[in-house]
């Protein structure tokens, strides 16, 4: 069915290939730009993966600036705000953010500092507060799940309150994103798997969520159908180059998919359990997103049952609802296959969460901002039992 209205916004210019950073500095002579200010983090560094991207401009007028490789798990508004100082010392003129998704959250927060002429990145925090065009960024991810690379979100951990923030507007996307198969290949499998998992509950949420439309439908879907054929594999072998380019493009598609049509209870679920136990995001992700579909099987089951056909499972002649249960069962069945391949757990309690901590973890999922798109409605109580179902 088609939405009364909606919309859908992507200004991003996307590169995909196996080279594809050593174009980063003719897309920056497009941009008008000449000094690059590379943000990203000491794994990245480490990995050797820095060095491909200083060989894009071997032969090139363009140069880069200063590298910062200091940016965190959970990139901080005081991080943030020095980063911005450390850009204009050292006279950049655009950021090249090389790493997962809290590398690019802490240089678009840098950006927004600069752009808006503030010292302090807390008094911009919320949605379409940011009235001024930010300055060029460049994303090269190096992970295949937040798809920050072509979204309009940053998340910035507020030291003071010890929370996370989230800012959000039309002028947050990167002006290019580069897919380069070569940035992942360092990662392990544990991570790639959870990555994987979080692109995919992007991708399923924002298929189902209340704000569905069908121009994300149609993202959405190519990132489910590209997740089935490539994440096993990338797991398995980390240097199949042709596995490790399908799962950036895939997480690319779900986060173009989800920036428009947003996400819902798996998400608030897995904000929550961040925040209070320190998950990272796309393990709890894969914990809870077969909970959580079919916790929504009572309001939308032919959504879900959709999605059985993109997983690869038969479409048989059955009830929407047996065939929305044959969703979760393959979404199990990956998860399963994933956790023996690669460790990933299953459970909560394999994650590190105690149960004592259940309570906290529903009361700050049911304030969570992704719960409002959810297609079912989920009271504390509820949310609990789907917690203790995935515990």
């Amino acid at each position: 069915m088609i939405p009364h209205y909606y919309q859908h916004f992507c200004p991003v210019k996307i590169l995909s290939g196996h080279n594809a950073v050593s174009n980063i500095p003719y897309e920056m002579d497009i941009l008008g730009c000449k000094r690059a200010m590379v943000v990203t983090d000491k794994g990245v560094v480490d990995a050797g993966l820095i060095n491909l991207v200083r060989e894009a401009f071997a032969d090139s007028d363009k140069e880069i600036g200063c590298v910062f490789d200091e940016a965190p798990p959970d990139s901080s508004n005081r991080l943030v705000n020095k980063l911005a100082k450390l850009f204009e010392q050292e006279k950049c003129d655009c950021f090249l953010a090389v790493g997962g998704g809290s590398a690019l959250d802490t240089a678009k927060g840098a950006n927004i500092v600069i752009s808006e002429g503030t010292d302090d990145i807390l008094l911009l925090q919320g949605n379409e507060i940011i009235k001024k065009d930010l300055l060029p960024m460049i994303a090269v991810p190096t992970t295949s799940g937040t798809g920050s690379e072509v979204t309009k979100v940053a998340v910035i951990y507020n030291e003071e309150k010890n929370v996370k923030m989230a800012f959000a507007s039309d002028r947050l996307y990167p002006r290019v994103a580069v897919l380069d198969s070569r940035m992942t290949m360092t990662v392990p499998p544990k991570l790639t798997a959870a990555t994987g998992m979080d692109a995919l509950t992007h991708a399923m949420e924002a298929y189902t969520c209340l704000q569905k439309n069908p121009i994300d439908d149609v993202f959405a879907r190519a990132a489910i159908e590209l997740v089935r054929k490539y994440l096993v594999r990338a797991v398995e072998n980390g240097r199949d180059e042709e596995a490790r380019l399908g799962m950036a493009n895939a997480s690319l598609l779900a986060g173009i998919a989800f920036s428009n049509s947003m996400v819902g209870m798996v998400h608030a679920l897995a904000h929550a359990c961040g925040g209070v136990c320190h998950v990272p995001h796309g393990m709890a992700n894969a914990i809870l997103l077969p909970h959580g579909l079919e916790y929504n099987i009572s309001g939308i089951p032919r959504s879900i049952a959709e999605l059985s056909g993109m997983l690869g499972g038969s479409i048989e002649y059955m009830e929407e609802k047996e065939q929305a249960m044959v969703t979760v069962s393959l979404v199990k069945n990956l998860l399963g296959r994933l956790s023996r391949i690669s460790g990933l757990p299953v459970r909560l309690r394999d994650a590190g969460v105690t149960e004592d901590k259940l309570p906290a973890i529903a009361s700050a999922a049911i304030n969570d901002g992704a719960m409002a798109f959810n297609p079912v409605e989920v009271s504390y109580d509820e949310a609990l039992e789907v917690l203790k179902k995935a515990y």
